[in-house]
């Protein structure tokens, strides 16, 4: 196919203006170069953050190969502009482009947007806008591109809903290229853009919010979620790519050109997770839990390490150490990469002695940390969430590292969880403390070469999230969160090894906010439209997020934060994501709320099913730990 010949869309004299302009001009190492006039359907993939950012992300990285690999389509990407070119491009109306072609993305057929996590969706306005695409879908005509989200905040993509013409609901591999057949035989018969929506709300998977109708108890919440025509479903599934070995991946990344955020190879080992944390979304969403052949693995990972001059390789899952296969993988990779000198990281590693003799080998040991994520101070409240990890091997592990070398170790926990108490909190210094105290019980004086060991200990502020047990659960305030905060800081300058631990937390409002954006409704759409119209984008950046404005606006549209995050939700309350099947049953949370209120753990799904309901998609964990009864 010929390659398309292309003007950049930006003079020299903005790309001197603007810092890294290298985020704007496309042409990088892979990127896929198509003649517009030899497809049919052009296809822009929108990450709506800055480009260091989104070329991170690997889902966009799939599905940018998967769409490319037919010859009919041309997928292109597009990012958030940075401030400063939004603003050059507003006053001088130039629309938003796509990186390849450098052509508008009005002019294409569809404008694909992922949405990854909820303080992005004033940059999905910010994206449209400067594309000069109506905001609102019902404001859109037949020259516009198909607005479609997918990611895991459409696991609830009613805050969102007005601005969508379509969202998909799950793994991108499997229903695109029906929906893009549907689209071309529509064309085919001038059908019009209602009517194609109309056709694809009825493909597995797709949503299309306008032939949905919701209303509204007294109480303000939900009193029906229903189709508004027949031959609408009434409960949209979610689509899962069971075969995981045996399907599209990425042999030719695209190479940036600047710095990224995750500037490496990404192999993605398996999808999903045994676990069952019951805080955690991603954990239910990608169930049931399949693992990539590891043959396969091998062949891809040298691949994509020729095709890319990456000089490092990382494996990516929800939890590294269950793939089975990993010691053989690691073997593989360590003979294999050192010969060529390449990193290997490995993120999502349980601290044990296999991970730590694996570290140690991979990674120069007095540069890194070592991370363990107990997510709560007290074993009480560790069993709460089914986090999995009792203070012993926590202990263990830490002890292991320091005989190894190892003196800085990152501990990550949540604040504000359900059923929380002082106690709780106070187990955060402590287990801080205990774990510094094993460095020096375990470390002689005269092998301390780098002086007294590093805790750094990090606590975020729980958020309730859509398809967990804790979706019924209630959040805290602002001002309950920065208590807690305060408690931590005043607990970890009581203890003995104070001085060897360091305390971070993050900021309240923004996880209050989070929280109200993640189990929002509809209502939201005109909340997020008018934020954004002040002039509120790039809300993930604190230093853009503008708190009081988002106070304010719930405020003169009637709504209120406590309505959405501090009360706790009873079970024949109809959800704003409850028309969506995830896989994983309605009961089954249910069950395993009752347990955290009952501080029960659930055995992990290697261990023993617990019958969430992921075992319907035929594959998978599921019946691995069946076939070995």
């Amino acid at each position: 196919m010929t390659p398309h010949k292309r003007t950049l869309a930006l003079s020299d004299d903005i790309l001197m203006r603007v810092e890294k302009p290298a985020r704007y001009i496309g042409g990088e190492v892979n990127a896929v170069m198509k003649d517009p006039h030899e497809v049919e359907i052009r296809f822009a993939f929108c990450f709506p953050d800055v480009y260091e950012i989104g070329m991170s992300h690997l889902g966009i990285q799939i599905l940018y190969d998967m769409l490319n690999s037919w010859e009919d389509v041309w997928c292109e990407r597009v990012y958030s502009p940075w401030r400063d070119l939004d603003h050059i491009m507003r006053k001088e109306e130039i629309p938003l482009f796509a990186l390849e072609s450098q052509d508008p993305v009005k002019n294409f057929d569809f404008l694909g947007i992922t949405i990854q996590y909820e303080m992005c969706y004033t940059n999905i306005l910010q994206v449209l806008d400067l594309a000069q695409i109506p905001l609102n879908a019902a404001e859109r005509g037949e020259d516009c591109p198909i607005v479609i989200g997918g990611g895991p905040c459409t696991y609830n993509p009613e805050p969102l809903a007005d601005f969508f013409d379509l969202f998909y609901i799950g793994e991108g591999e499997t229903q695109y290229r029906n929906l893009l057949n549907l689209y071309s035989e529509c064309r085919r018969e001038h059908a019009g853009r209602r009517e194609f929506l109309r056709r694809a709300a009825k493909l597995p998977g797709i949503y299309a919010p306008s032939f949905y109708e919701v209303t509204y108890g007294e109480n303000g919440v939900i009193k029906s979620f229903l189709p508004i025509e027949e031959g609408i479903p009434a409960t949209v599934t979610k689509e899962i790519q069971m075969d995981v070995t045996n399907t599209y991946y990425p042999m030719k990344p695209v190479v940036p050109f600047i710095k990224v955020t995750q500037d490496r190879v990404v192999l993605e080992i398996q999808r999903g997770c045994i676990r069952g944390c019951r805080f955690c979304q991603a954990g239910q969403l990608y169930r049931p839990v399949r693992e990539r052949d590891v043959e396969t693995l091998k062949q891809w990972a040298m691949e994509m390490l020729r095709n890319t001059g990456h000089e490092e390789i990382s494996l990516s899952s929800l939890s590294s150490s269950d793939y089975s296969r990993l010691p053989e993988l690691i073997d593989f990779l360590i003979r294999e990469c050192g010969r060529q000198q390449i990193n290997i990281s490995l993120p999502s590693l349980r601290i044990d002695a296999f991970s730590l003799d694996v570290m140690s080998k991979v990674q120069d040991v007095r540069k890194s940390s070592l991370t363990f994520a107990p997510e709560a101070g007290s074993q009480r409240l560790r069993n709460v969430i089914n986090k999995g990890l009792t203070e012993e091997a926590i202990l263990k592990g830490a002890a292991l590292a320091f005989e190894g070398g190892w003196t800085r170790v990152k501990l990550y926990f949540m604040l504000g969880l359900p059923t929380e108490t002082e106690e709780d909190i106070r187990g955060i210094a402590e287990l801080s403390n205990k774990i510094a105290a094993t460095f020096f019980e375990t470390v002689p004086k005269e092998k301390r070469t780098n002086g007294r060991v590093q805790i750094v200990a990090s606590t975020s502020f729980f958020v309730p999230k859509p398809f967990t047990p804790f979706q019924w659960a209630e959040q805290c305030t602002k001002e309950e969160f920065i208590e807690k905060a305060y408690q931590t800081r005043g607990a970890i300058s009581e203890q003995l090894n104070q001085k060897s631990i360091k305390y971070n937390w993050h900021e309240a409002d923004a996880s209050v906010l989070e929280g109200v954006l993640a189990r929002g409704d509809r209502r939201l759409c005109q909340v997020i439209r008018r934020v954004y119209e002040k002039g509120s984008f790039y809300d993930a950046w604190s230093e853009y997020y503008d708190n009081d404005r988002w106070v304010d606006t719930l405020k003169e549209c009637g709504l209120s934060v406590d309505f959405y995050t501090h009360r706790e939700r009873p079970l024949n309350e109809i959800l704003p994501w409850d028309f969506i099947d995830c896989g994983v049953t309605r009961e089954h949370l249910w069950k395993e709320w009752e347990k955290a209120k009952r501080e029960e753990t659930s055995e992990n799904c290697r261990l023993k099913c617990q019958g969430c309901g992921a075992a319907r998609f035929g594959g998978g964990i599921c019946f691995e730990s069946r076939g070995e009864e």
